[in-house]
C-alpha cells in the first residue's frame, strides 16, 4: 500500500537582517570573552572595525540588545553587560518585539495626540515651566553627546501631565515601558536626537498659545517622526 500523502511545502526562510547577524556575533563575542554582567564591552568603534561594519550599522545591534536588557548603554561609559542570553532566546525576542511595533506606534499616535490637545486646553503655569525644564534637559544631554533619552521622556511625561487626564494618563502609564523601547530605538538613528527636539518645541509652542489644533497637528507630526526606527525598515 502506497502512502498518497504528500510532504508538506518547504517555504523560504526568511533572511535574518544585518542587525541580527551582528546581535549574533556580539552574543559570540561576549561568550568567548567570558564577560559576565557589569563588564564592559569593547568601544563601539573598536567593535565597528573588528566587524567591519559602520557605526550606524552597530548601534542598531546594541539598541536591539538594550531594548532587551542584555546591555545596558551609558553616555559616557559605553556599553555594559546586564545578564549573558543565548542566542535562540534573544532573536526570537527581537522578532516579537519588531512584530508589535507598529501597535505600539498606533497606541502613541491615539493617546499623545490627544493628550498634547487637551494640554493646551488645560496647562497652568506651573505645567508650562515643567515642560520648558523638560526641553532643555534633553538640549543639555545632546549638546553633551546624549542621545536626550531622559529629557525626551521627561517631556512627554510633563505634556501628559498639563492634560489633567487622570484616566488617558493611566492608559500612557500602561504603556510606558513599550514606549520606551521606541524612544531607545528612534534617538540612536543619525540626527534624531535634535530632530526630536525641535519637533518638541512645535509642540510646546501650540500648547503655551493654548491651541489645542495645533498642538495635537504638532504631536501626530512628532509621532510619526520618532516611529521610524531602523527596526522597522
Amino acid at each position: 500500500m502506497t502512502d498518497d500523502a504528500s510532504p508538506p511545502p518547504l517555504g523560504r526562510l526568511a533572511r535574518p537582517r544585518l542587525y541580527e547577524q551582528l546581535v549574533e556575533q556580539l552574543l559570540g563575542y561576549i561568550e568567548s570573552a567570558k564577560l559576565r554582567p557589569g563588564d564592559l564591552l569593547p568601544a563601539e568603534r573598536d567593535l565597528a572595525e573588528r566587524l567591519g561594519v559602520s557605526r550606524a550599522t552597530l548601534a542598531q545591534a546594541l539598541v536591539a540588545l538594550e531594548v532587551l536588557g542584555v546591555i545596558d548603554v551609558q553616555h559616557g561609559t559605553g556599553a555594559v553587560l546586564r545578564h549573558r542570553a543565548s542566542v535562540a532566546s534573544v532573536i526570537k525576542g527581537l522578532r516579537e518585539h519588531r512584530s508589535r511595533l507598529p501597535d505600539i506606534v498606533e497606541a502613541r499616535s491615539t493617546l499623545e495626540v490627544r493628550l498634547a490637545a487637551l494640554a493646551a486646553e488645560r496647562r497652568t503655569d506651573e505645567d508650562l515651566a515643567a515642560i520648558d525644564r523638560a526641553l532643555e534637559e534633553m538640549r543639555a544631554e545632546i549638546d553633551d553627546g546624549g542621545r536626550g533619552a531622559r529629557g525626551d521622556e521627561l517631556f512627554h511625561q510633563a505634556v501628559t501631565a498639563a492634560a489633567h487626564s487622570p484616566v488617558l494618563a493611566q492608559l500612557m502609564a500602561f504603556i510606558g515601558e513599550m514606549v520606551l523601547e521606541t524612544r531607545l530605538e528612534s534617538l540612536t538613528q543619525p540626527g534624531r536626537p535634535e530632530q526630536s527636539l525641535a519637533s518638541h518645541r512645535s509642540i510646546t509652542e501650540a500648547v503655551r498659545a493654548q491651541d489645542p489644533v495645533a498642538a495635537a497637528d504638532a504631536m501626530q507630526r512628532h509621532i510619526e517622526l520618532v516611529s521610524d526606527v531602523a527596526l522597522l525598515d
